[in-house]
């Protein structure tokens, strides 16, 4: 299914330079995956300087992930292996994210209480999450992939997992600790009512 939201629109167009050229989406794929790590990495230790430079490698490997599929289908380079590549990377990516703030939170406090190891554990639930939220969903898009009919849909011209775009700014705004504790009850909430849509297929 090709995405219209306004994010794919633009990597359309970002990657037409690199239709004709021994670049495939796997390249793209691996940047994402390299980046998203890596700005993971950075989160995880948890200082304002390192905060602001995941916050940018954050966004790169966002938009990787849209230009990795986009650049598939432009240049006809759609294979089986590749969107299992890409979506284990989504996976692996997103659900680091919240380890990594949590580990970098590790140090902070809420109303005057050290939460010291509870961030990662937070960290850890939101994480399981969404690495279970992710599988339903793909299995949920995979049985309507006839239809074109996704788990989450979009609006105003945005997917549903935009919203990862939002992480940077969240964290360069210091608002990551109450995402985090959102997180760690939002993320298993949301894969159980995920469940319960893959349920009723």
């Amino acid at each position: 299914m090709v995405g219209d939201s306004w994010t794919h629109k633009i990597a359309r167009v970002c990657i037409l330079p690199l239709v004709n050229t021994p670049i495939t989406p796997n390249h793209l794929t691996t940047v994402r995956l390299i980046t998203g790590v890596a700005a993971c990495s950075l989160f995880a230790i948890g200082s304002t300087e390192w905060n602001l430079y995941g916050g940018f490698l954050w966004i790169l490997s966002a938009f990787m992930d849209r230009a990795d599929g986009e650049l598939a289908r432009v240049s006809g380079k759609i294979s089986t292996w590749g969107h299992k590549y890409d979506y284990f990377s989504d996976v692996v990516v997103t659900a680091l994210f919240f380890f990594g703030i949590g580990i970098g939170l590790r140090d902070s406090a809420l109303l005057n209480i050290n939460l010291g190891l509870w961030t990662i554990v937070m960290g850890i639930t939101a994480s399981a999450g969404v690495i279970i939220a992710e599988i339903l969903a793909e299995i949920i898009d995979q049985s309507q992939k006839d239809t074109g009919e996704k788990a989450y849909a979009g609006f105003a011209g945005f997917d549903f997992d935009d919203v990862i775009y939002l992480f940077a700014p969240v964290v360069w705004l210091n608002l990551h600790l109450p995402f985090l504790i959102g997180a760690s009850v939002g993320a298993p909430l949301f894969a159980l009512l995920t469940w319960f849509r893959f349920k009723k297929l």
